[in-house]
Order: C-alpha cells, then sequence, then structure tokens
C-alpha cells in the first residue's frame, strides 16, 4: 500500500480539526492508502527528517499548522526546487479550511512578486478546502504527477569537506542565510558589502556554498576583502549551483537539514538576507530551535534584514507578520540599514 504522511497535531479532545483530522484519515484508509503518523505525535528533527521523506509516497498537512509544520510543508517544496530525488512523485497537499496556511502562502506569494520564487507554488503545495478535497486533490496529483521544477543538474558534485588551517576559537562567525537564485544587480552589490563588512569586523563568515546569487557574493565580498567563509552545501544542489572559489572550510552534507544544522552549529548569530524558499525554511528552523531552547541556539541572536526595494517595498514583512502570529517578535531583530547589521550583531554577542 502507499503510505501518506500527515502532518499536524490533534491538541487534546475540545481541538477544534480534531472531527477534519478524523474524516481525512478515514477518507484515505478507505481509499487504499497506508497512514503514518496518523496521531501526529512523531517527533521531527533535522537529522530525521529526510528519512522521514524517504519512507513515504505522499504528504498531507491538516488544519492548525504549527510553526513545525510550516517548517515541513516549505521543506518539501525547497527538496522540490533542488530536485531531490527522495521527492520525485511524491505529492503534498495542504487541508487549509480554516485557513490556517493563508500566511505561508501570502509569504510565497510576495516572494514570487518579487523574483526569488520562480515556480508557481500552488502547484506543487496543493491547497485543498475539507476532507473530501484532499482525497480528490490527492488522487488527481498521483495521477497527473507532481509538476517539472524547471530546473536541470548540469554540474559536477565530486567535492568533499575540508578545513584549511586551525579553527581560530576567538573569532565570531556570522551565518548569512540568503538567495542563491537573485540576479538583480542591487541585491548582489548588497551581498557583496556584507561579506566585506563581516570580514572587516574581523568575523568569520558562513554561508551555504552557493556559487551564484546574493550566496556568491556574499562569499565574494568576504574572501576579497581578506576574510575567513566557511560553509556547507549538499551533491545535488552543488550540481545546480556550483562551489565558491575561496572558501576557508566546506562540510559536506548528505541533505538539506543537516547542511543547516552544521551551517548553525559553526555560527555565533545569524543574518536573514533577502532569499526565497530556503531562507524562510532556515528562518524557520531557528525559530523551532529557539522555542525548543535548544543549545545550538543559545546566545546566537537573529537579524532580519528588511531591505526596502526601490518602490520602498519592505522585502520580509510578511515572513515577519507570519512569525508574529506563531513565535513572536522578541525572538529577532529586524534591522532596515544594510550598514546596521554588524554593531547590531556585535551589540547583541557582545
Amino acid at each position: 500500500m502507499p503510505v501518506v504522511r500527515l502532518s499536524g497535531t490533534v491538541a487534546g479532545e475540545l481541538d477544534p480539526c480534531r472531527a477534519e483530522r478524523a474524516k481525512i484519515l478515514y477518507l484515505l484508509y478507505s481509499a487504499g492508502w497506508d497512514l503514518y503518523n496518523s496521531n501526529g505525535d512523531q517527533t521531527i528533527t533535522l537529522g530525521n527528517i529526510e528519512r522521514k521523506i524517504i519512507e513515504a509516497d505522499a504528504f498531507v498537512f491538516t488544519p492548525g499548522a504549527t510553526l513545525e509544520d510550516l517548517f515541513k510543508a516549505v521543506s518539501i517544496f525547497v527538496g522540490y526546487q533542488t530536485l531531490d530525488a527522495n521527492l520525485f512523485g511524491k505529492p503534498t497537499v495542504l487541508m487549509n479550511a480554516n485557513g490556517c496556511w493563508d500566511g505561508l502562502y501570502a509569504l510565497l506569494g510576495h516572494l514570487r512578486g518579487l523574483g526569488t520564487i520562480q515556480q508557481e507554488f500552488l502547484r506543487y503545495l496543493l491547497p485543498a478546502n475539507e476532507p473530501e478535497n484532499v482525497l480528490e486533490v490527492l488522487t488527481e496529483a498521483v495521477k497527473t504527477g507532481v509538476p517539472d521544477i524547471g530546473r536541470k543538474s548540469a554540474g559536477d558534485s565530486a567535492v568533499d569537506s575540508f578545513e584549511n588551517g586551525a579553527p581560530d576559537q576567538a573569532r565570531k562567525d556570522i551565518c548569512v542565510f540568503c538567495s542563491a537564485t537573485i540576479k538583480d544587480e542591487a541585491y548582489l552589490k548588497d551581498g557583496y558589502r556584507m561579506g566585506e563588512l563581516i570580514a572587516q569586523a574581523g568575523m568569520g563568515c558562513v554561508s551555504g556554498a552557493g556559487k551564484t546569487g546574493i550566496m556568491g557574493a556574499v562569499v565574494r565580498g568576504a574572501v576579497d576583502a581578506g576574510g575567513w567563509a566557511g560553509g556547507s552545501n549538499v551533491p545535488h544542489i552543488i550540481e545546480l549551483e556550483g562551489l565558491p572559489e575561496g572558501l576557508s572550510s566546506f562540510w559536506l552534507r548528505p541533505d538539506i537539514y543537516t547542511r543547516m544544522e552544521v551551517m548553525i552549529e559553526r555560527s555565533h548569530g545569524f543574518v536573514i538576507f533577502p532569499g526565497g524558499a530556503g531562507t524562510v525554511q532556515e528562518m524557520l528552523a531557528l525559530m523551532i530551535f529557539q522555542q525548543q531552547n535548544h543549545p545550538l541556539v543559545t546566545g546566537k541572536p537573529v537579524i532580519v534584514f528588511n531591505r526596502h526595494d526601490s518602490n520602498g517595498v519592505p522585502f520580509w514583512k510578511p515572513l515577519i507578520d507570519l512569525l508574529e502570529k506563531h513565535c513572536g517578535r522578541d525572538r529577532f531583530v529586524v534591522v532596515t540599514d544594510l550598514e546596521q547589521i554588524i554593531p547590531t550583531m556585535q551589540n547583541m554577542i557582545g
């Protein structure tokens, strides 16, 4: 029997989503699906999420989206975008009867309008309005398959981890989460300047080790300014984007989740720069870790660079709005001036 993984948790007998979840379970089981995580009580971590994806043939998200549910849904979309072979042909349905997914859809739509998401995300994170509609949408998606993402692997991933020189225990390393696809010169200049500022402050620059977009510009800025730059990537993304030159350290990982984990572990603070779904995924991971009081993020500040474009549009407003609902504003600091990011970070790190 095909396996469908359910996300979402029933919060007791009075949970308003309890009846809808039960109906979804009944309909899926009756239609021949084997149900995985039917009670919504399985723990997902960065270390096991890829295995959970491998074990499933499709994904259904029930109403009452939590921060963890948002992270898992965005992660699947990022997996589609980066041609994760473990997601080939596996559809995803989001039941949005109570509008719990509206905030995420609004954020993705905003980013698509800004050009950091190229795909029509509603073709990948399929909306459904009621339990019967979930089964209809899922059945049709299995029949038609997951749409082509519009990217092709065209490179060599024959690279391994390396460390050039002994690590400097006194240096504070700042991780910049950002887009690898933006081509707008204004954003690329900001990325390059960010790398310069990190190096000039005597800090290290940690990134997703992509060669393209803002990510590549940040690394070039740090390296050209004589700074230390380290990063992590995975084979199938390296084949899409390549590796930047000048990295002092590189940590190869098998999937995007353990990639995030080592970047978080090796950093003393984080900057959320303009980006796409992958950057949203990384910010959500940080917020989840903060809620869990996870030691990997203890004492490590998070700064959101809410850059305003030439039309005055704030880049991350929908993300900030979404996070205010799910975790509050006290878990991160918003900065709108590029030149103020490092002074703010220095004051917070101490």
